[in-house]
């Protein structure tokens, strides 16, 4: 780690002492230029700091700012390169500015190309106040980006939330739903040896509970309600055998051989026998006319 460090130092170090050389040959170059626009001295001197130093300025804000305002900074940094780089360039292509013996105001002999030197050797200092002044606004009011946790730590924190709001969540009953009660139509006797079933409302199926969710949110309730089914189609019924009137009498005398007397109705025939309500009065009213018995 100490190495690391050591190594990163040296690299800076050695950058800092790179750019202040280039600073001091561009700087010559930069003087003579300001010199030649009608700078004095004092401003001549300075001249290098406000375009070369706008660069460095411009060099740290894309360290710093991202986005939109980063790109905005690479592009005064590439703008200022460019201009600094054609003035170096003029410096070097007219050897009367290296002693101060060019006319004033006259950076070279093609006049057009002297006017768009002279308007960006003189443009550049009103630049660095409007784009210095702006970088630094941006760097000032830069917020940065939070540091995210690491995956690990990040589902720790996420069950302890989960943990910690557990106790405090309410359990949702749901409304209870209510069945659709549809009584069935009655069966008609049609007959002696017809069998009915008397009728008994069907139930709907209730919907099942529904479980709550372990959130803060409600539960959600099922308002559909299935609807009860009807009868069972004739077509669809298992098909039973019909007995004849003898062999029913036959069958309620040996189930009720052993019957006391008053155990003998209609309704205990029609359970054992299986039949009718009907033709369980008919059996009853038949085995009580053969015990001689009164007949209801």
């Amino acid at each position: 780690m100490n190495l690391h460090r050591k190594g990163r130092a040296a690299l800076v170090l050695a950058l800092v002492a790179v750019v202040t050389m280039a600073f001091r040959v561009s700087w010559n170059a930069l003087r003579d230029i300001a010199g030649a626009i009608g700078a004095d001295h004092t401003a001549a001197t300075l001249y290098p700091f406000v375009v070369d130093g706008l660069m460095a300025l411009a060099l740290i804000a894309t360290l710093v700012l991202v986005g939109r305002d980063r790109i905005f900074a690479l592009r005064v940094l590439a703008a200022y390169t460019i201009a600094s780089l054609v003035l170096n360039y003029v410096h070097g292509l007219v050897p009367e500015l290296h002693g101060h013996s060019v006319d004033w105001g006259r950076l070279a002999d093609w006049d057009p190309a002297n006017w768009a030197l002279v308007l960006l050797a003189t443009s550049l200092p009103v630049g660095s106040i409007y784009f210095g002044s702006d970088l630094v606004a941006k760097v000032l009011h830069h917020r940065p980006t939070p540091i995210t946790l690491p995956i690990e730590n990040a589902e720790e924190s996420t069950n302890t939330e989960m943990n910690r709001s557990r106790s405090d969540l309410t359990v949702s009953t749901p409304t209870p739903i209510t069945p659709n009660v549809k009584p069935l139509p009655r069966a008609v006797a049609v007959g002696f040896l017809k069998s009915t079933i008397p009728a008994k409302p069907v139930r709907a199926i209730e919907q099942p509970t529904v479980t709550p969710i372990e959130r803060r949110a409600v539960a959600a309730e099922s308002t559909r309600v299935r609807r009860a089914t009807g009868r069972v189609p004739e077509v669809a019924r298992t098909p039973r055998p019909k007995r004849r009137p003898d062999e029913l009498l036959d069958e309620a005398r040996k189930v009720t051989a052993d019957w006391p007397d008053a155990r003998l109705t209609a309704e205990g025939i029609r359970r054992e026998v299986r039949t009718s309500p009907a033709n369980a009065r008919t059996l009853r009213d038949a085995l009580r006319a053969e015990r001689g018995l009164q007949v209801a």
